[in-house]
């Protein structure tokens, strides 16, 4: 009777031995069926070297990042950019990368969401903080979400960079805008350019500012136009005096009395809208005043009476 029921109790334990087992496996291979290649999914950082990141998928196996196909940026050091316990979406290239682990990459995830944001940026014109990571014919590279971006050496600065001083922007941190997003071809085209010449237009309107009327200066004529002549007056500030604040004679043109490079004395005479208007004429007009006011000054009265003394003395009366 006892053996009898060793038994049982031995074919029941292998029964349910039996029926895990079937459900394990079952188990597994429903969470198979439910990873395909193209996939995105997200995992915990678990693990991280110089070469790759491995993932928790909360499945059977883990996933794999491989660095080049973390990031298109060929300076991303992995253990610097990833800590573990973050979590990362990535797609899935292989179910099996030979070793049984999910091969992932968070470069092709990222690329399906980063041209939208890409052309987000571009549409509110945002200013993007990049580093310059490479150095090309007629530019250099910089990386934006992933996203391989070219600077021309045009777009580098206020004024254009020679090829050969290129190398020295490699590794600046650089402020840039999207002037070109193009998914269908892969192309950024990023700026500087004009981000500094907002900021110098800043920076100049508040030197204009502190610029009072009245101040009397000295510059250089910088352009003539048939309107007026522009005089640099240094420190990147710079004036119009109009034809009519020239000189007092009526002329037709700035250039019958003014040359690019001349070095004139000006007197601001207004400052409006970010803009300074100068004078070379009131600085004319002031000497005339001079001038004149010297020329009807009366002598003493003792010089008068002598002068006339001598004027009757030489008189003679009949």
């Amino acid at each position: 009777m006892e053996e009898e029921r060793q038994e049982l109790a031995e074919k029941a334990d292998t029964a349910a031995h039996t029926e895990s087992m079937a459900d394990f496996e079952e188990e597994l291979n429903a969470s198979l069926k439910q990873i395909h290649e193209g996939d995105v999914i997200t995992g915990t950082v678990i693990d991280v070297t110089e070469d790759e990141v491995v993932l928790d998928l909360k499945y059977y196996t883990e996933g794999v990042i491989r660095r080049e196909d973390f990031s298109a940026d060929p300076t991303l050091n992995l253990k610097e950019t990833v800590q573990v316990g973050d979590e990362i979406s990535a797609t899935v290239v292989r179910r099996d990368g030979g070793q049984g682990q999910i091969m992932l990459s968070k470069k092709d995830a990222a690329n399906l969401v980063a041209w939208d944001k890409l052309r987000s940026l571009k549409e509110t014109q945002s200013n993007i903080r990049v580093k310059v990571a490479g150095i090309v014919k007629s530019g250099v590279i910089a990386y934006v979400e992933d996203i391989r971006g070219f600077i021309p050496a045009s777009k580098l600065a206020l004024d254009y960079v020679d090829e050969d001083d290129l190398n020295d922007w490699l590794g600046k941190e650089l402020e840039v805008r999207a002037i070109t997003v193009d998914e269908e071809d892969g192309k950024l085209v990023l700026s500087a350019k004009e981000i500094l010449r907002e900021k110098e237009a800043e920076e100049k309107k508040a030197r204009i500012s502190n610029v009072q009327v009245g101040l009397v200066t000295e510059g250089k004529v910088e352009s003539i136009q048939p309107y007026g002549a522009f005089i640099d007056l240094g420190n990147g500030l710079t004036g119009l005096v109009h034809i009519s604040q020239i000189c007092e004679k009526r002329i037709k043109t700035p250039a019958a009395v003014l040359h690019v490079g001349d070095e004139v004395k000006v007197k601001v005479i207004a400052v409006k809208d970010g803009k300074l208007s100068l004078s070379m004429k009131a600085l004319q007009d002031v000497a005339a005043e001079e001038i004149q006011e010297e020329s009807v000054e009366l002598p003493e009265s003792e010089e008068l009476t002598t002068n006339l003394g001598s004027l009757f003395a030489n008189i003679k009366l009949n």
